[in-house]
């Protein structure tokens, strides 16, 4: 009887905090989540209103790019296609409601990242795959105050996502080292974490050290 394959180990894919406003504070947090375990993708996600950012998104995206680069983090820029090429940057996450993925990809072109925001539908995310994603994005799992006007999802949807799409699935919203173990056992190939790393009482080292020692424990 042929073995069923072995999952790939979920990792931590972080966000940045809505706003910033010392930028080289910031890029010193980031370092230390670096230092406190494995760290695949952070993603710069600054909002004025419910608008992206452009000044502030190119400005903290410069900062940490370097480290990105050096310990072969992907950059992630939140809603903007456009920015994303002009960073040179390694991807771009698109939400619900911003410029279709089609467009997108035609935009940054064939080797950049592009993810896409599917809320708890299975739909959305077959939709996504179709148009050429290269993850989808679940959630909110957890009650989160990063983010507005999120929808409730169901790990169930993970599961899902591991049994009938060849697509990555991210898990977002709400995810503290406390909580996290149900969403990866459920299926998250990467857990998006923002206020549950920069937050956290013993610092970002500290969070992200305890969030692989999650992960590995929940794969075990």
């Amino acid at each position: 009887m042929a073995e069923e394959p072995t999952r790939e180990r979920t990792r931590l894919y972080l966000i940045t905090p809505p706003h910033i406003e010392d930028v080289p504070g910031f890029v010193d947090q980031f370092e230390a989540a670096i230092e406190g375990g494995d760290v695949a993708s952070l993603q710069v996600r600054l909002k004025s209103g419910t608008e992206i950012d452009p000044a502030a998104t190119r400005a903290v995206a410069q900062a940490v790019q370097p480290l990105c680069q050096a310990h072969e983090i992907a950059l992630i820029i939140n809603d903007s296609p456009q920015l994303c090429r002009a960073l040179r940057a390694d991807g771009v996450h698109l939400g619900a409601d911003d410029m279709d993925i089609a467009a997108a990809r035609k935009l940054v072109g064939d080797e950049v990242i592009v993810g896409a925001t599917c809320r708890n539908s299975r739909h959305a995310a077959m939709v996504a795959g179709e148009q050429g994603a290269d993850y989808v994005a679940f959630g909110a799992f957890y009650p989160t105050a990063t983010k507005d006007n999120t929808v409730v999802a169901d790990k169930e949807v993970l599961t899902w996502c591991q049994m009938f799409l060849t697509l990555p699935c991210v898990a977002i919203g709400g995810i503290t080292v406390d909580n996290a173990a149900p969403l990866i056992e459920a299926g998250a190939d990467f857990l998006a974490v923002s206020r549950g790393v920069w937050d956290h009482p013993d610092g970002p080292a500290a969070a992200v050290a305890m969030l692989n020692r999650v992960i590995d424990a929940a794969m075990d």
